[in-house]
């Protein structure tokens, strides 16, 4: 997608910028031709919005009151024109708009139309999608085999950038969210979210290969040393879900596959990742991690590379089997207790936060679990164990 320095640099004719340096990253979902109230009901995030100050809709002081609410609603930016450029736009609502960090524009009279910002903005935005669906492309090929041969490879990937005397991997980002009552405004708030994950991850240091594959974003980046793109992954996925927008209702995780140095083995990193997906929110994640990797399984990942796991799910059911009677016997939690004790990092205000319960329960029930086993759980072979069990069943009914 674009932002409001891509429009900043169209240099249109008569468009001044008059503030909000600061915020022209931005991102520019569309325009919002600013009339009437109440504004949510059409426009979304991003939108890029033009007032004119007519002096019937809008005059200076309404206008103000206008940006300071749209603003709280989520636009990108702000265009003003004044009928006839009779005032200069006020120092009050320049001063505003700096303080918001929102880029203010000027638009004279006799220079660009609405309708001339308005296509330019779409014509940048067909621009960037026809890109970035050429790579897409590319991507998908390189991925699942289609018209994928040693020449093909030679002449195009040189173009993007590749280099395959060195190993890539392929990141799969699943977008987790919640729904309230107004769905159309979740599908805009969902939309505006992966416009700005698509701008921030095509603008990444090392530049992966990027596309949209079904409901999932898909990426294949050099593996290196230093694990750089790692690291920034969970930077972007970190800052976008710590937005007000987006805060409490959509979440993102990049689930990796293996690294592999020729192209026809990078569909199999995709799968890896992709196999990953369903057991990711019961992988040993107790820091919270956004970037998790085959390799994050351990063990756990042989699992699935052997037909034979009688062995090993006879010896957690028997290591469990106390447990999971005493629950299925006393409607207890002793066994989602244990996990999620691990998964928050054995901090007791946390567990019993996430287990929606009293402190005082939560100490009860390791009691109760040390209790049924004749173990402590200040043994960390003992406790480990037990949450082994936990996960290896989990991973191995929802293979």
């Amino acid at each position: 997608m674009i932002t409001c320095r891509d429009i900043y640099n169209l240099q249109l004719d008569g468009v001044e910028l008059l503030t909000g340096e600061t915020g022209l990253d931005r991102i520019v979902s569309w325009t919002y031709n600013v009339q009437t109230k109440p504004y949510d009901d059409h426009m979304n995030h991003g939108n890029f919005a033009l007032i004119v100050i007519d002096y019937v809709r809008f005059t200076f002081e309404k206008a103000y009151e206008a940006m300071i609410e749209l603003n709280d609603l989520g636009i990108s930016g702000l265009g003003i024109s004044v009928t006839e450029d009779r005032e200069n736009v006020p120092e009050k609502m320049i001063d505003k708009a700096k303080e918001l960090e929102l880029p203010l524009f000027f638009i004279r009279w006799k220079g660009a139309s609405f309708v001339d910002i308005s296509q330019s903005i779409g014509q940048l935005i067909l621009e960037t999608t026809i890109s970035n669906k050429r790579t897409g492309d590319y991507l998908y090929n390189l991925l699942f085999g289609y018209e994928v041969n040693d020449k093909y490879i030679e002449k195009i990937s040189g173009q993007f950038g590749l280099n395959f005397d060195r190993p890539y991997r392929v990141g799969i980002i699943v977008v987790d969210r919640k729904y309230g009552v107004n769905l159309e405004q979740d599908e805009h708030t969902y939309t505006y979210y992966t416009d700005c994950l698509n701008r921030m991850v095509i603008h990444m240091k090392k530049r992966p290969m990027y596309m949209r594959f079904l409901n999932k974003f898909v990426l294949l980046f050099e593996k290196t040393e230093t694990k750089d793109t790692e690291h920034e992954i969970e930077k972007i996925l970190r800052e976008l879900d710590e937005r007000s927008e987006f805060k409490g209702l959509i979440r993102s995780t990049c689930i990796l596959g293996s690294p592999y140095t020729k192209p026809a083995d990078f569909g199999k990193s995709y799968q890896e990742a992709k196999n990953l997906i369903p057991k990711k929110d019961y992988l040993p994640n107790p820091t919270g991690k956004k970037v998790l990797s085959a390799s994050a399984m351990g063990i756990y990942k042989y699992l699935f590379n052997s037909g034979n796991h009688s062995d090993i799910l006879g010896y957690c059911n028997n290591r469990l089997k106390k447990l999971e009677e005493y629950d299925h016997a006393n409607g207890a939690f002793l066994i989602n207790t244990i996990e999620a004790y691990y998964m928050h990092g054995f901090n007791v205000g946390k567990t019993a936060e996430a287990l929606y319960i009293h402190r005082n329960s939560l100490q009860y029930r390791l009691k109760k679990i040390e209790e049924i086993l004749d173990i402590s759980l200040e043994d960390s072979v003992e406790y480990l164990d037990l949450v082994n069990c936990i996960l290896v069943k989990k991973l191995m009914f929802d293979a």
